[in-house]
């Protein structure tokens, strides 16, 4: 159980740029890291894992996407009790809203958030890309 998961959705590839970054971050701290989409990631499954980083964007009226991933985080919550956990995705409108509830929520199911969630308004570049990078890192000090 000594690795760490990032799981993610994606619609235009701005989310898995996030997670490829917190991947990285999370391997050059010196931790085995698999990258998972959102669709392949099940409850069962993160029992194998010490820590989670969990990346969606922010969908609608600043929602987690419905269809593939937010299925899949109603059955992973019950088991985030006292994982680490760290939260990123894009945006394109809006104020980072659909960030700070999914927070409080994972924090409410009693996950232990390690870092601040990180946001990019579209693809991470420049203090946002080190950002995600540092999300892995703390995963893996975690």
């Amino acid at each position: 159980m000594n690795k760490i998961a990032i799981v993610y959705w994606s619609g235009t590839g701005n989310t898995e740029a996030m997670a490829q970054l917190a991947a990285q971050g999370a391997a050059a701290a010196g931790k085995p890291t698999d990258l998972i989409l959102a669709a392949d990631f099940t409850a069962a499954q993160a029992a194998d894992y010490e820590a989670i980083g969990f990346g969606c964007p922010s969908m609608g009226a600043e929602q987690l996407e419905e269809t593939e991933f937010q299925p899949m985080y109603d059955a992973v919550r019950p088991s985030l009790s006292g994982k680490p956990v760290v939260l990123f995705g894009s945006y394109g409108w809006g104020n980072g809203e659909w960030m700070q509830s999914w927070a409080e929520d994972c924090e409410a199911a009693g996950a232990r958030l390690v870092a601040s969630p990180v946001i990019a308004n579209g693809a991470p570049a420049g203090s946002v890309a080190e950002d995600c990078e540092a999300l892995g890192a703390a995963l893996a000090k975690a």
